[in-house]
């Protein structure tokens, strides 16, 4: 179930909150969280009822392996390696055996079939978090001897940021759970809640699933590419990306609040960055924190000497790249940054600084050049970027690349989506972000929700697909 669509805008969301607050003013508190829980399970197998036996027992696994770990002293260790071997090897089973096959093919010249295995939607992001969970257990950084199964269970699959996040952490969210002060009605909340919504749902209405044609035709078929249609096509995705899962994490923290749960910021202005270190503490922050803290830092982080640390970097950032996608373009893409932030340290120890307007430049130049990795559906049709962007075919829009841009979208001229895109740039890079609106006056935040509701409602409503966030994919 999309968060852009009208079954969960206007019917699921809606009917799960009231009946959650009839529980609450009821004398059956006690329903609440199975109620939540229950309605995660709802939303998590509309799509493939198939697959929901893959997050019962994921959940049911981990947490008696959390338990097993904090009552042991002596097979502590081998638990937490057990845990570690289930989750990564359920994760690689799912996400990564054509991947594996198709590459081992390559390289052997053999035939192995392919299984053709559909992922379980959300599996990359609550196996993260169930990681995380065992490991903290592990590190004695978390008691749970007193933590309930339907507590773990609705830290887990609490619906808002069941499919794309952002990745929580036990602590933030089971306290919440318990809060007495979160089981009553909190206007502020719900106010707030409804204006991060508006805001996510007109980022993916107006924005995002505009830019999504675009965007297909430039990647997605076999047309040479001249220097500005390359560049045209790499700022569109650039923008794509960013509106499409901010607008993601602004519905899941919006859609949070109407429940009065707290989910952590996951964007913060990244495309103002002046430096790349700075682009991953605004870009997916949750996940920026969790390879931090559970990757970089188990691998020695920077205590361990200058080419350790820049190591580390690497290896942190080519599995951050694998994370997003069984394909060579995503690893290539983690090299990349992996690269990127260790010239950027590389740099700062030298003591050199680059101006801020250059510094944001060549970080904005970088970002969007990586994009393009990211995107390609394949090795030759980056090969057609690189060529464009290398004068390979010329320089100019070509007129036949501007009347398939035109075909592809829903305006009526090339001028006109030049213009749009501009504006969405100007959006992204000199407007305030999501999180700061909620700082402004009621009154601002009222009139920006209502205005953005009704135009995201009126062309949500429109006889049209509802193309799926793309970090649902992931």
């Amino acid at each position: 179930m999309i968060f852009s669509s009208p079954e969960f805008v206007l019917l699921f969301l809606p009917a799960v909150a009231l009946l959650y607050y009839a529980l609450l003013k009821s004398s059956h508190k006690c329903l609440v969280a199975p109620f939540l829980f229950a309605a995660s399970l709802v939303y998590y197998a509309w799509w493939r009822p198939q697959n929901l036996w893959v997050i019962l027992a994921s959940i049911t696994v981990n947490y008696l392996l959390g338990q097993a770990i904090a009552h042991s002293e002596t097979r502590r260790k081998p638990l937490f390696i057990l845990g570690l071997t289930v989750n990564l090897g359920a994760l690689g089973w799912y996400k990564y055996t054509d991947f594996a096959l198709s590459t081992i093919n390559a390289l052997l010249h053999s035939d192995f079939p392919m299984r053709e295995i559909i992922l379980p939607i959300g599996i990359s992001f609550f196996t993260f978090q169930q990681i995380a969970y065992l490991s903290d257990i592990y590190t004695r950084k978390h008691d749970p001897l007193h933590e309930g199964f339907m507590d773990y269970c609705c830290f887990v699959c609490f619906f808002p940021q069941l499919v794309a996040g952002p990745i929580v952490h036990h602590q933030e969210m089971m306290p919440q759970f318990h809060d007495s002060r979160n089981h009553r009605v909190n206007w502020e909340n719900i106010f707030n809640g409804l204006v991060l919504f508006s805001i996510g749902l007109a980022k993916k209405i107006l924005i995002a699933d505009q830019l999504s044609p675009v965007v297909g035709q430039c990647f997605d078929t076999n047309t040479p590419l001249s220097f500005l249609e390359a560049s045209f096509g790499s700022i569109c995705y650039t923008l794509q990306l960013y509106f499409d899962f901010s607008a993601y994490s602004d519905m899941a923290i919006g859609g949070a609040l109407f429940f009065n749960i707290h989910l952590p910021q996951n964007f913060n202005s990244p495309y103002k960055s002046a430096s790349i270190q700075e682009f991953w503490r605004r870009w997916h922050i949750t996940l920026s924190r969790w390879l931090r803290d559970y990757l970089y830092i188990p691998l020695g982080g920077n205590k361990r000497g200058a080419w350790r640390t820049l190591s580390n970097l690497g290896i942190t950032f080519l599995l951050g790249g694998l994370w997003h996608g069984a394909a060579w373009t995503f690893v290539l893409w983690g090299a990349l940054h992996g690269a990127a932030l260790a010239v950027h340290r590389l740099w700062h120890k030298a003591g050199l600084k680059l101006p801020t307007l250059l510094g944001w430049l060549a970080t904005f130049a970088f970002v969007n050049l990586a994009w393009v990795v990211f995107r390609a559906p394949s090795m030759e049709r980056l090969k057609a970027f690189a060529k464009g962007f290398l004068g390979g075919n010329g320089f100019m829009l070509r007129r036949e690349f501007r009347e398939s841009v035109i075909n592809a979208s829903q305006l009526s001229s090339f001028s006109c989506i030049a213009v749009f895109v501009l504006c969405c740039l100007c959006l992204a890079l000199l407007f305030p972000n999501s999180e700061a609106m909620l700082h402004w006056s009621p009154r601002k935040r009222l009139w920006l929700a209502v205005i953005l509701s009704i135009f995201g409602l009126l062309v949500m409503l429109l006889p049209q697909s509802h193309p799926e966030f793309i970090y649902s994919k992931f």
